[in-house]
């Protein structure tokens, strides 16, 4: 089976199954010889938004009638927003973007749609509901499966105890918010457990989260659990345990569960549990070109996730040649 076949998508529309918006004078026409899509990523770093752009440009493969222009924001809001500024002067027919920061591409999005292009947003949301759609998974309710969770680890509702480490992914992203949301409607209400640190953000990245962790670890005698917003943070805290020698003390939960990583660290017992938060790139090239056939789209796809433990982390490496 492969990856595609793992996160199949589950197709949730949320709010008027059909409602679609678009902006004023906006007609679907065939170009001359391609629909012009462009793409804009926010970074090209974080191993997530490789397996993005590898997903949305396999998809685009079997498109010939699709043009796919993918830029790279290099994980700063200003280069992002010259992207999609540049897409614009290119005349695209679509633009899908999945934004560093929702304030910070808000303007630049409204930009595009004022330019009569339909506008797709992936993962990260924007401050406007003026786009015609968004994909993503839902961050509360991957916080709330890490949240029970994490409750069930620490000695289940009602009686879980343990000092916890939550490491950020950004605090400007909307992710993160709810990733941190979702996981405290179940850990709030237990009274064992207590928080060590305050909205500490390691923009997503391994090695920050590797320096965040090394810090707590110095200044807390005691922690059972670690939960980083993804992955690559949450192993950077688990690296960091190791190093001097606390790693077995301590479960580590992630988010992302791509094979070739999160799932890798659950199976070697690196971390206790990651959750599925599937990439939204083939979906979102899919949709845009529904949309610009003229075909009606609804204003949000939900995809699911899934809860990765020892229990099924082998299969799921099994089922993608890794075993």
């Amino acid at each position: 089976m492969k990856r595609r076949d793992f996160i199949k998508v589950s197709m949730l529309a949320a709010g008027a199954p059909l409602a679609l918006y678009l902006p004023q004078g906006f007609a679907p026409a065939r170009a001359q010889a391609k629909w012009k899509i462009g793409f804009s990523q926010v970074t090209t770093i974080e191993p997530w938004r490789v397996q993005f752009n590898k997903d949305i440009e396999a998809e685009a493969k079997k498109h010939p009638e699709v043009e796919l222009i993918v830029t790279d924001g290099e994980d700063k809001t200003e280069k992002q927003v010259a992207d999609v500024e540049n897409l614009i002067r290119q005349e695209i027919n679509a633009l899908l973007i999945s934004p560093k920061e929702s304030a910070g591409l808000t303007g630049v999005v409204e930009q595009a749609i004022d330019a009569k292009i339909p506008v797709i947003v992936l993962d990260r949301n924007v401050e406007t509901d003026r786009y015609a759609q968004f994909i993503g998974g839902d961050n509360v309710v991957i916080g709330r499966a890490a949240g029970e969770h994490a409750v069930k680890l620490l000695g289940g509702a009602g009686a879980a105890k343990g000092k916890l480490v939550e490491i950020w992914g950004g605090l400007g992203t909307q992710a993160s918010h709810d990733r941190h949301n979702g996981f405290h409607e179940f850990t709030d209400k237990e009274k064992g457990i207590e928080n060590l640190l305050d909205q500490q953000s390691a923009d997503w990245k391994q090695a920050a989260a590797y320096d965040v962790m090394a810090t707590a670890l110095r200044n807390h005698e005691k922690i059972d659990m670690v939960y980083g917003h993804n992955d690559p943070m949450a192993y950077g805290a688990y690296l960091a345990a190791k190093d001097v020698g606390r790693e077995k003390e301590i479960k580590f939960l992630g988010v992302d569960a791509l094979p070739n990583e999160g799932v890798t660290w659950v199976h070697n017992g690196e971390l206790a549990a990651t959750f599925l938060y599937p990439t939204p790139g083939a979906e979102g090239l899919r949709q845009a070109i529904k949309l610009l056939n003229g075909e009606k789209i609804e204003k949000k796809i939900v995809l699911p996730t899934l809860t990765v433990t020892k229990e099924n982390a082998d299969q799921i490496m099994k089922d993608n040649g890794l075993l």
